[in-house]
């Protein structure tokens, strides 16, 4: 237990303060920069920055949900998941400095938030655990569709990285069902829905 705390605080630590990496090349870099006001390439910034955000949100619900299962399979897949969110923050990362944004000054706050909400549901059985990725992951779906509608037309850039974050996180949500996910009550999909309501709007300002 001790040596996966401190495994645990070193990924909290890299995943906030440090700069992400990716293996797979980033989506849209082969697109020429868009033509945009000062404007769009604050509002496009400012939309990364909340996607960024929610991808250190995710890692820190996959370290909780990790770190209270006794699964070998839940734990695997949860790394998978985990893995390809590291990927997502690379390519939100760099994006958000493309466009001259900057990343949000409260994530530290987030992680924590979510670390002790991905302990909290594990504690809860493996089935209820993967059943808070799935629906956690078909948020994010929702979430990042809305972005695309709201992202300057011209900005294929940025479009194409939400657009394959989108195409991962439908991957996710089917590979928790597959494992045995349950359907959530309509309370805690609500109650979920609220707090990232309530953490897009303030990451989209800060």
């Amino acid at each position: 237990m001790i040596d996966q705390l401190i495994i645990g605080f070193d990924r909290a630590l890299r995943t906030v303060f440090a700069n992400a990496h990716t293996v797979r090349p980033v989506p849209g870099e082969a697109q020429p920069e868009a033509e945009m006001s000062e404007e769009e390439r604050r509002h496009a910034a400012a939309l990364m920055r909340v996607n960024h955000c929610g991808e250190i949100c995710a890692q820190a619900l996959y370290q909780g949900q990790a770190l209270m299962s006794d699964n070998e399979g839940i734990k695997k897949a949860l790394a998978g998941a985990a893995q390809e969110e590291t990927e997502h923050l690379a390519w939100t990362e760099r994006r958000i400095a493309e466009l001259g944004g900057r990343k949000s000054l409260l994530n530290p706050l987030w992680y924590g938030g979510s670390l002790a909400i991905g302990m909290l549901a594990a504690r809860f059985g493996d089935r209820a655990n993967l059943g808070f990725l799935a629906e956690t992951e078909r948020q994010v779906e929702a979430h990042l569709k809305s972005h695309l509608t709201r992202l300057p037309e011209q900005d294929l850039r940025s479009r194409e990285i939400v657009e394959q974050m989108k195409v991962d996180e439908v991957a996710h949500a089917e590979t928790a069902l597959q494992l045995g996910g349950v359907e959530l009550p309509g309370p805690v999909k609500a109650a979920m829905k609220a707090g990232s309501k309530l953490m897009t709007g303030v990451a989209y300002w800060v």
